[in-house]
């Protein structure tokens, strides 16, 4: 079998299918192993407990996955055009849900598009045993395996940065037994920039490549739960799903490219809402206006927690203390103290 050829085929199909970029990656993932230990070791995973979970699998992709010999790594623009980011985070009485959660869940659209490629690879060779996709759906390492992979670096604030892409992409991975030839990996071109690490709101980026999690705003409003810290509400802003500054301020993102895909686009507004109408959503309207979202992961009491947060961080106005006032008896108490939080800030004399 010709491999090199297998690997252009490989790579046609996948752009086929709507990826930019195909990249190879063998499975020795020994530094990446190494950090990811020291990482734990300090708490920087906070409450995500599966993060230390699995044992060796998440960076022994042969024993995931048995048989295993090369990572096919994925990439897919999802930038939205015209959704001006730093406009809306400028206007404090707007909500700001981070540029991939804005359209339909990717996590989907992208795993039917890998099964298809390795579906292809499947029918191609034969005596493959082994053509498995992954999207968030196993311990699988994809920053690492992307940037062995070639499709980028991991940058400053721990994200994949490709010189031609930025960082607006989404990953996902292809865990096969064919020996393809591999890519070299993507060189560092960080330099001596550390604009992500002066940006972000809440000192999350503790040094060059190491993100404290319990700090990250991406965490905090999506993974974290119960009550989130008193100290770093202020920083949130008006952030209540995500947060993008480190890649908005990252000098690599003027050569990131607007999807093509409509499923990335915004809907139901999120990309320009009032903080009020998003709080004054019943749970039955949430459930609603979140299905098929990545949303729809942090739950309706998250959400109103975050929307509360960022009111509280808002300029005072009747229309926000009025919507506070509305929410104070909510069935949570979680929802509850972060109300009364976001009201102390708007009614201190």
């Amino acid at each position: 079998m010709d491999l090199q050829a297998l690997k252009e085929k490989i790579q046609l199909w996948g752009r086929e299918l709507g990826f930019q970029q195909i990249g190879i990656a063998d499975t020795d993932l020994r530094a990446a192993e190494a950090d990811l230990k020291a990482w734990l070791e300090k708490g920087y995973q906070g409450q995500m407990k599966w993060m230390a979970a699995h044992g060796n699998k998440r960076y022994r992709p042969e024993e995931l996955e048995p048989g295993t010999l090369r990572v096919i790594s994925a990439r897919m623009d999802y930038l939205p055009p015209d959704t001006q980011p730093v406009k809306i985070l400028q206007q404090k009485d707007k909500a700001y849900v981070s540029r991939y959660a804005l359209g339909r869940d990717y996590h989907k659209l992208i795993r039917k598009r890998l099964a298809i490629l390795a579906a292809r690879i499947r029918e191609e060779v034969a005596d493959s045993e082994l053509a498995r996709a992954f999207v968030d759906s196993a311990p699988v390492m994809e920053k690492p395996l992307a940037a062995k992979a070639g499709l980028g670096w991991q940058g400053k604030h721990t994200l994949v940065l490709n010189r031609e892409a930025g960082s607006w992409f989404f990953l996902g991975e292809i865990y096969t037994d064919i020996p393809l030839p591999v890519d070299q990996p993507g060189e560092d071109h960080c330099g001596k920039c550390r604009a992500c690490i002066t940006v972000c709101p809440t000192d999350a980026i503790v040094a060059p490549y190491e993100l404290d999690a319990r700090r990250c705003i991406s965490y905090l409003t999506i993974e974290h739960e119960g009550s989130i810290p008193e100290d770093l509400r202020e920083g949130i802003g008006n952030r209540i799903f995500g947060c993008d500054d480190c890649q908005l301020m990252c000098p690599w993102n003027r050569f990131a490219q607007h999807t093509g895909e409509g499923d990335f686009h915004p809907r139901h507004g999120l990309g320009d809402s009032d903080l009020v109408t998003l709080f004054s959503w019943s749970e039955e309207e949430f459930l609603e206006r979140t299905a098929g979202s990545a949303i729809r992961r942090a739950g309706y009491r998250k959400w109103l927690r975050n929307i509360a947060v960022a009111l509280g961080n808002a300029p005072g106005s009747e229309e926000i203390v009025q919507a506070l006032r509305d929410r104070r008896d909510f069935p949570d108490e979680t929802v509850q103290e972060h109300v009364c939080w976001a009201l102390e800030r708007h009614t201190q004399t």
